[in-house]
């Protein structure tokens, strides 16, 4: 009998506590899609942006003062720190709020979310981490979902083709941190690493305030909705997300971490219908049928076996 390839090796059981992670992390992103585009109605990119890393990273270093964790960076962390806070926090951060000014948020989402594309590569090349047939197959399938959503507006996303450079570039970024925070064996606790990226992450979207934001502006036109958007986005999708998505991708190979996002986008178009009344079609049932398809091969057929 011939050997199994090792693209058929079983695969080891995900543990079930990432489910949950990462089934939190899918909801609470993909609504602060809409959430996002509310807020910016009155806030600027940056200054929006570096309330959020401000204000999440804080929220962890008091959760961490609380629970008297050290906060202390061990000197083997400083620079894999660094590294995965420049691509993971900053070059998302910097990245997506270009493109978000260049083109409609929901599309600029979609286009982000080719994340895994770039994570599963980059995972194979760096970590060693296998393609199995269903990974391959359920990135395929994620993949087919993002292009129902992104072909009917083909001819404004090419209208803007500096937007969807940036939104392509924060996808590669935060890919390349996935890797990037899965290849290092970290001494200190998830909880203050993850508000120490944030806040260290916030300081060049910092310098991009003074440079191009106008904070005084937002408070004046702000709307009770822009408030409360502007309130949800940075508070749990910022503190409580990256530190989840942290614990993921330290349980998960880097690849199926970055696979489980797939729901996020068709997540954001969802709520955006809700929120904002965005009309739900054929692309976007279509995109949801691709998308669980996708993660049942990736998180749920490995499982079984």
């Amino acid at each position: 009998m011939a050997e199994p390839s090792p693209s058929d090796a079983p695969t080891p059981v995900l543990p079930p506590v990432g489910f949950a992670l990462l089934g939190s992390v899918s909801l609470l992103w993909g609504v602060n899609w809409p959430a996002m585009k509310m807020a910016l109605a009155a806030f600027d990119p940056w200054t929006f942006r570096f309330a959020c890393l401000l204000v999440g990273g804080a929220t962890l270093l008091a959760v961490s003062l609380i629970g008297r964790k050290s906060l202390a960076v061990p000197h083997a962390d400083r620079v894999p720190m660094i590294v995965s806070t420049a691509l993971n926090v900053t070059g998302w951060q910097v990245f997506s709020s270009l493109g978000l000014t260049m083109m409609p948020a929901g599309r600029a989402a979609i286009i982000a979310f080719t994340m895994p594309l770039w994570a599963s590569l980059l995972a194979a090349l760096l970590l060693g981490e296998r393609l199995t047939r269903a990974r391959v197959a359920g990135l395929g399938l994620g993949l087919a979902g993002m292009a129902c959503l992104l072909v009917p507006d083909i001819a404004r996303i090419a209208a803007a083709p500096w937007g969807v450079l940036f939104m392509l570039a924060a996808a590669v970024s935060w890919a390349a941190g996935t890797v990037a925070v899965k290849r290092h064996r970290w001494s200190m606790d998830s909880v203050p690493l993850t508000g120490w990226q944030l806040l260290l992450g916030g300081v060049p979207v910092g310098i991009g305030v003074v440079v191009f934001g106008h904070p005084g502006d937002g408070f004046a036109h702000a709307t009770a909705t822009s408030l409360w958007a502007a309130l949800y986005a940075v508070s749990l999708p910022v503190s409580y997300s990256y530190w989840a998505w942290y614990r993921v991708v330290t349980l998960f190979p880097a690849n199926v971490a970055s696979m489980g996002t797939l729901a996020i986008p068709v997540i954001g178009v969802l709520s955006s219908a809700v929120l904002l009344g965005e009309t739900v079609g054929w692309p976007e049932i279509a995109a949801l049928v691709l998308v669980l398809s996708a993660l049942s091969l990736v998180l749920l057929v490995p499982g079984r076996r």
